[in-house]
C-alpha cells in the first residue's frame, strides 16, 4: 500500500511535464507540416498545441502567429490581419506581436492591408479632366 502511493506521488510531477511535452511536439508537428506546405496539418497540430496548454500559456503568441502565417499563405488574408491585430492587441509585449507587426506591415506594402486612420492615397487626375466643353472647342 505504501509503495503503491509512494510510487503514485513519485510520478506525479511526470503528468504534468507530459501535457507541455504534448504541446511542444504538437506545435514542432505545426512547424514541420508549415515547412511541407500543409497548412491543414498546420491547423490541426496548433489546435492540438492549444488544447495541451493552459489560457495564460506563454506558447499562445506562437501559436497565433503560426496560425496566421498560414492563412496568409492560403491567400486569406482578411483572417491573417485579425490574427496578427488580435496578437498585437493581446500579447504587446512578445516577440512574435513584434513579428506580426512585421507581417503587417508587408501586407500593407504588398496592398492587402490598410492600417486604421492611414488613408489610401488617391490618383491624381489627368490633364483631361480638368478640360471644361469650352476649351476643349476652342483647340483645333
Amino acid at each position: 500500500m505504501r509503495i503503491s502511493i509512494l510510487l503514485g506521488v513519485a510520478l506525479l510531477p511526470l503528468l504534468g511535464c507530459t501535457s507541455q511535452g504534448a504541446q511542444h511536439r504538437a506545435l514542432d508537428d505545426a512547424y514541420e507540416a508549415y515547412s511541407a506546405g500543409d497548412c491543414g496539418q498546420v491547423m490541426l497540430s496548433l489546435s492540438q498545441a492549444s488544447r495541451y496548454g493552459r489560457y495564460s500559456d506563454p506558447v499562445r503568441p506562437e501559436i497565433a502567429l503560426l496560425r496566421g502565417l498560414c492563412l496568409e499563405r492560403q491567400a486569406l488574408f482578411p483572417d491573417a490581419i485579425k490574427t496578427y491585430e488580435f496578437m498585437i492587441q493581446k500579447y504587446p509585449s512578445s516577440e512574435f506581436s513584434f513579428r506580426a507587426r512585421a507581417r503587417l506591415e508587408t501586407l500593407e506594402q504588398l496592398g492587402h492591408y490598410q492600417p486604421p486612420g492611414k488613408a489610401r492615397p488617391i490618383a491624381a487626375p489627368s490633364a483631361d479632366t480638368w478640360r471644361t466643353p469650352a476649351s476643349s472647342a476652342t483647340r483645333p
